[in-house]
């Protein structure tokens, strides 16, 4: 077999039916190969950022590990932004990209460069193929490397002439690896839940990835506790209509501090170190409070703050046997005999304890909830909307189905405050701050699950990133609907600004945040895509509701208020931590 079939073979074996990739002329002999494929689809993007985000969204869609094909160094240089999100998001995939043919690599020969050193820092693992025999075992490598927790991109460099070569190679079958078993060591962590009086859960973004919700469920149930979700989280880690959720803590140190300062012990879960976006002294976690740290990499286990009890092991399996063991631990605490000291009547103490601790957290959720959606009806009016309300009737049309995928930066913390989902899989992010992968991922993520609509939201800034994207929605047919999110300007930069009592801000002048004269409609037609504009929220609300009907692909433009109207505040989407 020849070394581009021997590639073809392991991708089908591997579970890849989609090529994504932007191709040049080391990329040559897979396209060659492709043709006698039409088993693998190759997704064609016009960048290279639009083509890893596409592959970002497909491996969470389905959760299968993405495969992605760039064009020597400066290909892989454009799509370094895509591999950095994938390596904050955990999202698996394998990044190849052509090198020149090795036969003149020291002649330093055009397009040529060091694309193991380019991809080191932003991929688990970077090599470059030397012999066509070394290609099955380091790509079977790759694929094993990309999808093992802490999952994330892995790169391979593979010269033309190793493509090229006439040579017959040997595939070896995909190894068959069973995954770890539960934590087994739960005592210390049984210990610290069953006797905690004031326990709070955080649900981070591997609860998601894993499957893991519902087994996170029945623990936050059985302990009648507070859940909040890790902050700036990328997917749905707890149901968003669930009477103990909280919603998302705010990304500072100081804002998770004090989220958590009433509680005796937390239980972290699958969560990377809580990520901080703007500093502020000191820890994350209050002095006193008690840390119960579970994750599925064993790096991540006590790596920022001290734990109490680190549990390492794949998060549902493990979450079953800890909700199991607690349960038996409240069980045998209600079966005991009462202190003589205490009133008779005291048997099923701890159960009345739990239920009561629930009802409060309940009645605190339903009232902070009821406050903001009356807020944001408050807000409903003519075009340009309010962000709050913009978002607000976003959330209210939404089919039961869809998929939001999200990259609207201010307007996406107002989106958070309204946007209740359930189902996991249901909301798409990413925290690793590369603009421009919002368009890409919607149209991997439709891609990857075409049975469930996908609605994108991304601000104008972040759109005009990765805008070559929507040439792929257009060519490919595939029904996003693209909810452009406009304000003329980069509103969270002069927010921030605002925040440190800038010169900017005692000026009123605002250096490079200014987006004028972005024509959305005309953009929108350039890439062959449909497109209206909303005047109100009605119109907003209906609009999306029609997602799961769609058969092409939409971009709507949404204009709301700019920072000139006044400045984000707790009742128009921040957390009461975070606007303070």
């Amino acid at each position: 077999m020849k070394p581009v079939d021997a590639l073809l073979e392991i991708l089908r074996s591997e579970g890849v039916r989609h090529v994504f990739g932007n191709p040049g002329t080391t990329e040559l002999p897979l396209l060659d190969a492709l043709v006698d494929a039409p088993d693998l689809e190759y997704v064609l993007g016009l960048q290279e950022a639009s083509v890893v985000a596409m592959a970002d969204g497909y491996a969470r869609a389905t959760g299968r590990t993405a495969f992605v094909n760039l064009h020597v160094a400066a290909g892989l240089a454009n799509g370094l932004i895509g591999m950095l999100n994938a390596s904050r998001s955990r999202t698996p995939m394998v990044v190849l990209a052509g090198q020149q043919d090795q036969r003149h690599l020291q002649a330093d020969p055009m397009l040529s460069g060091d694309l193991v050193g380019l991809a080191a820092p932003v991929a688990k693992s970077a090599v470059e193929v030397h012999h066509s025999y070394d290609l099955p075992v380091l790509l079977r490598r790759a694929f094993a490397l990309a999808r093992r927790p802490p999952a994330g991109p892995v790169f391979v460099s593979v010269p033309m002439d190793v493509l090229e070569e006439d040579s017959s190679i040997v595939v070896p079958p995909p190894s068959r690896v069973a995954g770890a078993g539960a934590a087994n060591d739960l005592s210390d962590a049984v210990r610290l839940l069953r006797d905690a009086t004031a326990p709070v859960i955080v649900a981070g973004d591997g609860v998601g990835r894993e499957g893991a919700v519902d087994a996170l469920v029945e623990v936050a149930e059985r302990l009648g506790t507070p859940v909040w979700s890790q902050p700036m989280h990328d997917g749905v880690d707890f149901p968003g209509n669930h009477p103990l959720h909280l919603g998302m803590l705010p990304p500072r140190h100081s804002a998770i501090r004090a989220a958590l300062e009433t509680h005796d012990v937390v239980l972290i879960v699958g969560c990377h170190a809580f990520m901080p976006h703007h500093y502020t002294p000191g820890p994350p976690i209050p002095e006193g409070t008690a840390v119960v740290q579970l994750d599925s990499d064993p790096g991540e286990v006590g790596r920022n703050f001290s734990v109490a009890a680190g549990l390492v092991g794949p998060l549902e399996p493990t979450l079953r046997s800890l909700d199991r063991a607690v349960a038996e631990a409240l069980a045998d605490l209600d079966a005991a005999p009462p202190p003589a000291a205490a009133d008779a009547g005291a048997a099923g103490r701890v159960a009345d304890r739990i239920r009561e601790r629930a009802a409060e957290v309940a009645a605190r959720v339903r009232a902070d909830r009821d406050a903001v959606d009356r807020d944001a009806r408050e807000r409903y009016g003519p075009a340009p909307l309010d962000p709050l309300a913009a978002m607000h009737a976003l959330a209210e049309g939404l089919p039961p189905d869809a998929v939001v995928v999200e990259e609207a930066i201010t307007a996406g913390i107002a989106l958070r405050s309204v946007l209740r989902l359930d189902r996991p899989r249901s909301y798409v992010h990413t925290v690793g701050g590369g603009l421009g992968w919002g368009i890409g991922a919607a149209i991997g993520t439709r891609l990857g699950d075409p049975t469930r609509p996908v609605v994108a939201v991304v601000g104008d800034g972040s759109a005009m990133f990765g805008l070559q994207g929507l040439w792929s929605a257009a060519r490919y047919g595939v029904p996003v609907t693209f909810v452009v999110v406009n304000n003329g300007e980069y509103r969270t930069l002069k927010d921030t600004l605002d925040g440190a009592k800038s010169r900017s801000t005692a000026r009123g002048e605002y250096l490079g945040l200014d987006l004028p004269g972005l024509d959305w409609q005309s953009a929108a037609r350039t890439f062959g895509l449909a497109c209206t504009r909303v005047e109100n929220p009605a119109e907003l609300r209906a609009v999306v509701a029609g997602a799961g009907d769609r058969q092409t692909p939409l971009l709507v433009e949404v204009p709301v208020t700019t920072h000139a109207d006044g400045t984000l505040t707790a009742a128009n989407g921040l957390s009461t931590a975070e606007a303070t």
